[in-house]
């Protein structure tokens, strides 16, 4: 399978600024879908690459289609499904998180719930994003939902060696998650070895509350940022996304 449109810009964009940022519009965690919807317009409006749609097992079916089709209505940047299980598929979404949970000990998670969400998703015309997706501790939700066997924060050459055998068989992302609403995001030297073990773009999420973390993380290696916890929480989401954006973009200018 070549690279789709969505790929084509994500790997496009890494290579020109260095670093992006996706927001994570949960649409459960929001009061109402039209606070959903909103929360990701604003995130356009403040330079966003890439707004994803999902996460828990809740967003799905009719709620699903309708905070995805009203998003991608107002906005003009991929909008890409971020899938708890096979339920969060939506024709709405440019593309999908096609992602092999690299470290369950559940073979589900590896290749069965692919293997059932595959037909559906070439049926919908839904761009997949083969993704290599690895938990670190704490893991939080994901960790347990996926029976992962969570790398320990300070074993940064188990992701790696994970990360590599990810690219190996496949996968043109690598994702490293420490969990939605994590203490702290992965850390430094961690990222460090994941970078340096693969030549495929490379995303961090889970525990990321800062734009300092976001900026760090990027010079470390990393050129994806997805962040959700920092834009929901706060109370002015627009100026909050936007202090990521300057410093995820400055940090990929001097990394590059």
């Amino acid at each position: 399978m070549k690279p789709g449109k969505v790929e084509n810009y994500i790997n496009k964009k890494t290579k020109d600024d260095g670093g992006i940022l996706s927001v994570i519009i949960d649409p459960v965690d929001y009061p109402n879908p039209e606070k959903a919807i909103e929360t990701a317009v604003v995130a356009h409006k403040a330079g966003v690459d890439i707004i994803a749609v999902g996460g828990s097992i809740g967003a799905q079916g009719r709620l699903l289609d309708t905070v995805t089709k009203s998003i991608k209505e107002k906005v003009d940047i991929p909008v890409v499904l971020f899938p708890g299980n096979i339920a969060t598929i939506t024709p709405f979404a440019d593309a999908i998180y096609f992602m092999s949970l690299l470290n369950s000990r559940n073979p589900y998670w590896i290749s069965q719930a692919q293997t059932l969400a595959a037909p559906l998703i070439k049926q919908l015309n839904v761009e997949p994003l083969p993704i290599g997706y690895i938990v670190v501790e704490p893991g939080g939700t994901v960790g347990w939902v996926g029976d992962a066997n969570v790398v320990p924060r300070n074993r940064p050459h188990i992701a790696a060696a994970l990360a590599l055998a990810g690219e190996y068989n496949g996968n043109r992302i690598i994702f490293t998650d420490a969990g939605s609403a994590a203490y702290e995001p992965v850390q430094l030297d961690m990222v460090s070895a994941v970078r340096k073990a693969i030549d495929v773009p490379y995303l961090v999420a889970g525990g990321v509350r800062t734009p300092r973390q976001a900026a760090d993380i990027i010079t470390a290696g990393a050129d994806w940022i997805q962040i959700g916890t920092a834009a929901e929480k706060t109370s002015d989401p627009k100026k909050t996304i936007e202090s990521f954006v300057y410093a995820i973009k400055q940090a990929g200018k001097k990394k590059k």
